[in-house]
């Protein structure tokens, strides 16, 4: 039997409070580790992007939660890529200066990265970004003219022949403040993340190609206790880089197995080894349909999150573990096919039983 890739999947939801990637790229140390241990480890914008940050992962697969969740039900299945053409859609709602800093984003990331980008494309209207907060702890939110943005994708992906987009919307700066500040300061929810993901999911749902967002913000001023956590979206103007970093080579969606020819390197649910997630956020599209198949599911304790949906609730089964490094030591343990249990000082049950009948022998 051919040995396919081992494959893992890395989810840390958005817009949830994450103690490790809820907030400016710190899942990307996870993420590098993982990505070391595993031959493909697919993951979404929420664990790539460090606004001004990011790492080359060459076996990293960058794709969006809602396209993250038809490939784990098997509706979709994953083509990688050397690069794709992005095409930049920028709101109507960005002031001309603010528009001009991620312009020059844009071009730094042509002259500077090799990155092929469109010509930019600009609502014919206000997209109306509105922010919400649910009882529950976690971000959201409702885009006043989701009308206007598919219209500036399609001409985009039509006359503009782009492979992947990025949204750059305009947020309010009338947030609530005290949320505004607990984030900076390494604690609390993302205020932006819920209404980032509404974005970028209508995209993928309607055109079937990748898609990310950077949300559009005045500059804030300097906070001597800003949280190291937080402190990727203060080196700059823009988020922009690392979201055209991770489109610049995320696998293409292939919206139904048979109506194209396949590949070898296409990459489909039922080669998924193993999905990792925080212990109290397993309530995701994905992990559900994931847990319909071998994949097996590790759900990390120490990443707390603002809500509380574990894996037993659901009826999900996993393993539960306390870090990601001991999840890392539950991946390598697969990839190489031993069982975990062999490696603890406990005697197996199997050699208990032995031992019991031996002590039988007269």
């Amino acid at each position: 039997m051919n040995q396919h890739p081992y494959t893992a999947i890395l989810i840390v939801p958005t817009g949830i409070g994450a103690a490790i990637g809820g907030y400016a790229g710190d899942a990307l140390p996870v993420a590098k580790v993982i990505a070391e241990v595993c031959d493909r480890l697919i993951t979404h914008p929420n664990v790539l992007n460090g606004a001004s940050l990011y790492w080359n992962l060459p076996n990293a697969f960058y794709v969006e939660g809602y396209g993250l969740d038809k490939f784990a039900a098997g509706c979709w299945g994953l083509r990688p890529v050397h690069s794709n053409k992005i095409g930049l859609l920028l709101d109507q709602g960005i002031e001309p200066e603010l528009r001009l800093r991620h312009l020059q984003a844009a071009d730094a990331a042509r002259a500077t990265l090799g990155l092929t980008l469109t010509d930019y494309v600009i609502t014919d209207a206000p997209l109306g970004v509105e922010l919400r907060m649910s009882s529950t702890g976690a971000s959201w939110g409702t885009i006043g003219n989701p009308d206007s943005l598919l219209r500036a994708a399609e001409v985009l992906i039509q006359q503009a022949g782009a492979e992947a987009i990025a949204v750059v919307a305009r947020f309010p700066e009338d947030m609530d403040e005290q949320a505004v500040q607990n984030y900076r300061h390494g604690k609390g929810v993302d205020p932006l993340a819920g209404a980032e993901a509404v974005i970028s999911h209508l995209i993928v749902r309607t055109f079937h190609i990748p898609c990310a967002h950077s949300p559009a913000l005045a500059a804030a001023p300097p906070d001597p206790d800003l949280s190291p956590r937080s402190a990727a979206e203060e080196l700059g103007y823009t988020f922009l880089p690392s979201v055209l970093v991770g489109l610049s080579r995320a696998p293409q969606f292939i919206i139904e197995k048979g109506l194209v020819a396949s590949r070898l390197e296409d990459i489909w649910v039922d080669q998924v080894d193993a999905a990792i997630a925080p212990a109290t956020a397993c309530g995701s599209s994905a992990l559900l349909s994931l847990n319909q198949t071998q994949c097996q599911i590790i759900t990390v304790t120490e990443n707390r999150t603002q809500i509380q949906v574990p894996a037993h609730s659901l009826g999900i089964k996993s393993i539960n573990v306390n870090s990601y490094l001991e999840a890392v030591g539950l991946l390598v343990a697969n990839k190489a096919g031993v069982n975990p249990s062999s490696l603890s000082c406990g005697l197996s049950s199997l050699q208990r039983i032995k031992d019991e009948r031996r002590s039988f022998v007269f």
